[in-house]
């Protein structure tokens, strides 16, 4: 049976999360204080500089759990949003320092973008076809695609004076709408501040040969140029919906959710039938 390791981005947050990275692997708390200044944990509400390093050091102390437990190792992973830097590094392709260190750098510099705008937003469609009805809601009012999580789940992202038309625009298409309350337009063009910086730092880290299949969630196939795909990331949708296809079409049965929450799982029930879920 072909498995596949799913790491979570923002939103997968939970209550218990620092009691689990505390119990499994300490010195990343302590390490995660020292590359963000403070303990990331108390302040996850307060935005990506915090949520993204806090989400990263417990998908990892969950995954290091896993392998020494029963040790897993999957032949593809695939990571959403930022969960992508957590599944090179347990690929192998990043180094664990480095990886905490640019989800540190990624968290504050998507943080600093949207504030810095001002005026950007996400909105959230749902309903059966969601997918196949998002460029129609998102086109005639400037919005792109941000993440194409399911075919009944995909947010999109721009200015949020533009929300509220949108928000009409897939009601009279009969799909669900809520507009999200985050800080930026996430996934969008309004990130393109964030992006030098962090290719600058990208071009500083090392690279290693993986150890199982990367599936980038900017291409849906496997990663080929990291760096390149990763500064991608902050702009370009997530495409989760095709990943999880594209992994099922490579012979994927079996997903583990790495990392805290079941957000991830439930992304898999909604796309694909047939196969297994298990938890990490």
């Amino acid at each position: 049976m072909t498995t596949a390791l799913m790491f979570p981005g923002q939103g997968s947050q939970t209550d218990d999360m620092r009691d689990t990275v505390a119990r499994l692997r300490p010195d990343l708390l302590e390490r995660a204080a020292a590359a963000v200044g403070e303990d990331p944990f108390p302040r996850v509400g307060d935005g990506t500089a915090y949520a993204q390093p806090a989400i990263f050091c417990a998908s990892l102390a969950r995954w290091t759990a896993l392998v020494e437990r029963s040790g897993t190792q999957a032949e593809y992973l695939a990571g959403h949003s930022l969960g992508e830097i957590g599944a090179l590094v347990a690929a192998g392709v990043l180094r664990e320092q480095d990886g905490l260190e640019l989800v540190v750098l990624r968290g504050r510099l998507m943080q600093e973008a949207g504030e810095g705008a001002g005026d950007g937003g996400m909105i959230a469609l749902l309903g059966g076809q969601a997918a196949a009805l998002a460029a129609q809601v998102a086109e005639p009012h400037g919005l792109s695609i941000a993440n194409d999580n399911s075919p009944q789940q995909v947010v999109l992202s721009g200015l949020r004076a533009a929300l509220p038309g949108a928000e009409q625009t897939a009601r009279e298409l009969g799909l669900r709408a809520m507009i999200l309350p985050v800080t930026g337009a996430f996934h969008s063009p309004l990130m393109a501040s964030a992006v030098p910086p962090f290719r600058e730092a990208l071009a500083g880290v090392e690279i290693a040969p993986a150890r199982a299949t990367v599936i980038s969630a900017v291409t849906a196939e496997p990663f080929d140029d990291v760096r390149a795909r990763l500064a991608e990331a902050l702009t370009g949708p997530v495409r989760w919906r095709e990943v999880l296809l594209a992994l099922r079409a490579r012979g994927v049965t079996r997903f583990h959710e790495v990392g805290p929450g079941r957000v991830l799982s439930g992304l898999v029930k909604r796309t694909l039938r047939e196969v297994e879920l298990v938890d990490a």
